[in-house]
């Protein structure tokens, strides 16, 4: 069974369909965004799709009426591509994109070096931790740039200025909360609840290394480290019953996230507090749950949640009528990567790589790709980064964006 009829399954079984393909081979799906024309520029993108282990040596899915969920994302971002490519099309915007499945036989090393990826003029992946180096290599070498949809990880690349890293790397994240309690919190008692180890010291050294770099006002951040185990009285010395005191989760663990929160929510009826957890908080839904009522609680994120636009609504309307389902963050991010750095590409051709910081052609999220200079002594470019972050605020289940 084709790749092409494969994907077509899928999507159709639990997707929607939309777009055509016109060419299709092995592990990879070709689209034309307009009619043909003599040269167009190539987008090559690398997605996780996992359509060998879907399907038997027969052509038959394997999984019956269930989805495993490790698929998901990967096709997801396909969908909200095939989105942009309608789109795209609308506009006579002319592409060649190619989508190739980085979960077939071939290992990312085969992949790179496959014809599609080779004349390619961006690339555009869903990558793994132990495939960013060697994407970004390729794409270092190549001269064009790779643009990391997922991944809010560097993985050690340095002195690339082809790559760019949309999910924004943990040092952004604590850049951008820093400056949010600058803001509104600079008169605030905060506090810095952490756990022992060693992820929760490189998060103490992000913060310590804003407040060395601000140009403001630094804040007076007080770190604690509490015990496993540990409970409100734990909690309470830190807290004022007359004035608001702002705590921050200095930890990614979510169990860590659910155990502060929970006890903050029940001091705040006589202690009042706000609580800015880290960026893995946007997928903790259990903060929609009574115990947390009245706690306010905030976090970042690079990719803007608030869609209530015409496009994003129209997006929900086609999901929520062909597929009785709502559409993911990752259709989200499939359209609006594909459909602006596209749009880029069409229009500069050769000299994106220079302009991928321009803000033009915004979708949902406002991104602020800027160069980042891991030695800022040297004076190297290492690699581009969106430095946009959201502010979001959740309380009672209601989901606002403060900054």
């Amino acid at each position: 069974m084709s790749v092409f009829i494969r994907l077509f399954f899928l999507a159709a079984f639990f997707l929607l369909q939309i777009g055509t393909p016109l060419v299709a081979q092995d592990s990879i799906v070709q689209y034309n965004a307009v009619r043909p024309v003599k040269t167009k520029p190539v987008i090559a993108v690398l997605l996780p799709l996992y359509l060998d282990s879907a399907f038997d040596a027969g052509g038959q899915y394997r999984f019956g009426k269930q989805f495993p969920r490790y698929i998901l994302p990967g096709l997801e971002f396909y969908e909200g591509m095939q989105l942009a490519i309608d789109s795209l099309k609308k506009e006579n915007i002319a592409l060649d994109i190619h989508v190739i499945d980085t979960r077939s036989t071939r290992n990312i090393g085969e992949i790179l070096k496959l014809p599609a990826v080779q004349q390619a003029n961006l690339l555009v992946a869903h990558v793994a931790n132990n495939e960013i180096r060697q994407v970004a290599d390729f794409a270092g070498k190549k001269q064009v740039p790779f643009i990391n949809v997922n991944l809010p990880n560097d993985a050690g690349v340095t002195n690339n200025p082809f790559m760019v890293i949309l999910n924004s790397t943990l040092a952004t994240h604590c850049e951008g909360m820093y400056k949010f309690l600058q803001k509104n919190y600079s008169t605030s008692p905060i506090i810095v609840f952490r756990k022992a180890g060693v992820q929760e010291d490189r998060l103490k050294a992000y913060l310590t290394d804003v407040e060395k770099s601000t140009t403001a006002t630094p804040l007076k951040l007080k770190y604690v480290t509490l015990p496993s185990g540990f409970g409100a009285e734990n909690l309470l010395p830190y807290l004022d019953s007359n004035r608001v005191t702002m705590a921050v989760a200095g930890s990614l663990d979510e169990q860590f996230a659910r155990n502060l929160s929970t006890h903050l929510a029940a001091l705040n009826k006589t202690y009042p507090v706000r609580v800015m957890g880290m960026p893995t908080w946007d997928g903790i839904r259990d903060f929609d749950r009574p115990e947390y009522r009245d706690l306010e609680i905030f976090y970042s994120t690079p990719f803007n949640p608030i869609r209530t636009d015409s496009l994003s609504e129209s997006i929900n309307i086609h999901f929520r009528d062909y597929l009785y389902s709502r559409p993911s963050d990752m259709v989200f991010r499939g359209y609006e990567t594909i459909y602006r750095f596209g749009k880029l590409l069409a229009e500069q051709g050769s000299n994106i790589a220079s302009g991928l910081g321009e803000k033009k052609y915004r979708v949902f999220t406002d991104f602020d790709i800027q160069p980042v200079l891991l030695n800022k002594q040297q004076q190297q470019l290492d690699y581009f980064e969106n430095k946009k972050m959201y502010i979001i605020k959740k309380v009672n289940g209601s989901v606002s964006t403060v900054l």
